[in-house]
């Protein structure tokens, strides 16, 4: 028998936190303020985009903000009534896998007053310990 050729490949769901970083990314020199990780973990989309959100929020739209993180990792759920077997169950929600030190949002062009508690704002809607630096 000649094995299953299929269109597209099914991800397996990650197992364990990703490896454990202590160095900090080097940031460019134009950038304002970063928010940084401070621990290893994984995110999902809503919760990039609620952080992001409240930083523009924030800010009222103004400067620039860049999202360095991508969840690009899919997590696939079975219904719960759904017998075993059958295949693998459907994409239920995209992840990305942050490393600590890993810089998360960069923000440019606003000033200490309104950048540093709108970055704040951002990082409580995230599960993971993280810094804000000043550059």
């Amino acid at each position: 028998m000649q094995p299953k050729k299929t269109k597209y490949r099914n991800y397996f769901k990650p197992r364990g936190f990703p490896n454990t970083l202590t160095k900090i990314h080097k940031l460019s020199e134009l950038t304002c303020f970063a928010l940084i990780t401070l621990e290893s973990g994984y995110l999902n989309g809503r919760q990039i985009e609620s952080a992001r959100q409240t930083i523009r929020r924030k800010v009222k739209r103004e400067g620039k903000l860049q999202i360095l993180i991508f969840p690009d990792i899919a997590i696939s759920r079975k219904a719960s009534a759904a017998r075993m077997g059958k295949g693998k169950g459907k994409v239920d929600h995209w992840i990305t896998s942050i490393s600590a030190g890993q810089t998360l949002f960069l923000l440019y062009g606003i000033n200490a007053e309104q950048g540093i508690p709108a970055l704040h704002s951002g990082a409580n809607k995230l599960p993971l310990k993280v810094k804000i630096y000043q550059l």
